[in-house]
């Protein structure tokens, strides 16, 4: 594994909405530039920013329409150069946002495939002659017509301006189908390598990608999606063996044996990452108690990875609402530090770390749709739009949460008892202790049915255990005897540690020091 994932603790910049250096009501890079401060005052050393490629903005950038140029809105090459030369002085590393699957709608490529004569573009897309355009094929929502000079309709992934870029078909059955190891196919891989050249080069620390499992159609089991990212990562480990890959994939062993060196859980599929922080959320004092089935995907899929990568727990992203729609700042304390003391590399959305809330009844920006009332800007100040930006209101990406009681960072960095006190603390606590590092050991002892959520880590050095109690109630658990004697390094609330019963005030969490050689 990369050495530095080890400690790496993320945050995530949707480049938009998080600091306006120009006043032209919009974020950019010198804009997070100036804001490394801060994010190295929170603790975090290592972000990932949002697709910066120039793009048509159909979908907020993952429509790209140039993959070697940065969107002019951001800055240029040159700015994103000077960021991640910031970045590396402070220490931290960057991630872009690479879009593999499919292209802007006016990108050249797709220009050049929609004309009637052959050209090196002409089978970069997935382009099908006859038949109706909702017939289903596995990996591609849908087919386009009635655009292009040369006949038949274009593949297209999520919405209609994104095409769909040929990688090639798992199990081909028709004629216009390209088999998953054509030459077709192979040249795209061999564009992924370069687009992640160009900008390993111009100094990023590798990519988080986008819908990374669907690359080859018809592909059950990925089987051929996986053999296609191992190549990749060969190449990246023989020119780049710094650079890191994460997934959106959502099932871990698949993308670990990929090659990924992390794997995202995701608000959708199997992981049952719902029900720690959003629909009937196990961190809710009035949500149910039970993270059982939660809990048995996780260590099913802890014991899969285990020493082949990492599995990342998000506080949020772009595409889901925001944390604070359905958890309190108190019982946000709680469900950051259950993220930030487990396995794998913490990843923190922009403003969660202060409970930036959701905004109701926004009209869609550049696809965000009901996303978008996550995407508002970063609230920095009690000032003239939060201090995100001098522009007019009205000039603004995304309009501000106009509620007065809006948290700030300024606001929040003034109070002791802040959720940003308190997940800057715990950031802090996990840097300083090996048994939370990102691959150190892990197992649940209790999956928070009738009791508290325990489970320990592990490395060479020591042994933690990590007991939270959501509930509106007191709660109590039996420290193994093999476990004692055992001390309370941290803790929330009301705690106390009495002849091998933790007891545990509603609300509250402790961690204990436990002997080494003790055996979970």
């Amino acid at each position: 594994m990369t050495s530095w994932l080890r400690d790496a603790i993320f945050y995530q910049v949707y480049p938009q909405s998080f600091f306006d250096s120009n006043g032209d009501g919009i974020g950019d890079f010198r804009g997070l530039e100036q804001k490394l401060s801060y994010l190295q005052d929170l603790g975090v050393n290592a972000i990932w920013m949002n697709p910066c490629f120039d793009s048509s903005f159909f979908d907020a950038g993952y429509d790209v329409r140039d993959y070697y140029s940065v969107a002019p809105r951001y800055g240029t090459n040159e700015d994103l150069r000077q960021l991640c030369e910031s970045v590396h002085e402070r220490g931290m590393h960057l991630l872009l946002d690479l879009v593999p699957g499919h292209t802007a709608i006016d990108h050249p490529w797709f220009l050049e495939s929609c004309k009637d004569e052959q050209n090196t573009s002409t089978d970069r897309y997935i382009w099908r002659v006859g038949g109706p355009r909702c017939q289903y094929y596995q990996g591609i929502a849908g087919f386009l017509s009635g655009i292009s000079e040369r006949p038949g309709m274009v593949a297209f992934n999520c919405f209609s301006t994104q095409p769909a870029l040929n990688y090639g078909f798992g199990k081909v059955t028709e004629s216009w189908q390209f088999s998953w190891d054509s030459p077709e196919a192979e040249q795209m891989r061999l564009k992924i390598q370069e687009i992640m050249s160009f900008w390993l080069d111009l100094g990023c620390d590798g990519f988080r990608v986008d819908m990374a499992g669907s690359l080859v159609k018809e592909d059950e089991g990925r089987i051929h999606t996986i053999q296609l990212w191992k190549k990749v990562r060969s190449f990246l480990e023989e020119s780049y063996p710094q650079a890191v890959l994460v997934s959106e994939w959502g099932i871990p062993a698949q993308a670990l044996e990929a090659g990924f060196h992390m794997d995202f859980l995701l608000h959708t599929g199997p992981s049952h990452y719902m029900d720690l922080f959003r629909e009937n959320p196990y961190f809710s004092r009035s949500g149910r108690k039970d993270l059982s089935e939660f809990a048995a995907y996780y260590q099913e899929a802890y014991a899969q990875t285990n020493g082949k990568g990492l599995i990342c727990i998000p506080s949020g992203n772009h595409d889901m609402i925001r944390l604070r729609e359905t958890l309190t700042p108190e019982e946000s304390k709680l469900a950051f530090t259950f993220l930030l003391t487990m396995p794998g590399c913490p990843f923190l959305y922009y403003g969660d770390e202060i409970g930036m809330r959701y905004v109701h009844g926004l009209k869609s920006k550049e696809g965000g749709y009901e996303r978008t009332g996550s995407r508002t800007p970063m609230q920095w100040t009690g000032g003239i739009n939060a201090g995100f930006s001098s522009a007019s209101p009205q000039s603004l990406y995304l309009p501000v949460d106009p509620e007065d009681d809006r948290p700030t960072v300024e606001a929040q960095q003034a109070d002791p008892d802040s959720l940003f006190r308190h997940v800057q603390n715990l950031i802090s606590f996990r840097k300083q202790h090996t048994a939370l590092c990102g691959d150190a050991g892990f197992i649940f002892l209790s999956d928070g049915k009738g009791g508290p959520l325990v489970y320990t880590r592990r490395s060479s050095e020591e042994v933690l255990l990590i007991a939270i109690n959501p509930s509106d109630a007191p709660a109590a658990f039996t420290v193994p005897s093999e476990a004692l004697p055992a001390q309370i390094l941290l803790s929330y609330h009301d705690t106390m540690l009495s002849e091998g019963q933790l007891k545990l005030s509603s609300g509250g969490f402790a961690i204990l020091s436990l002997p080494e050689t003790y055996m979970s």
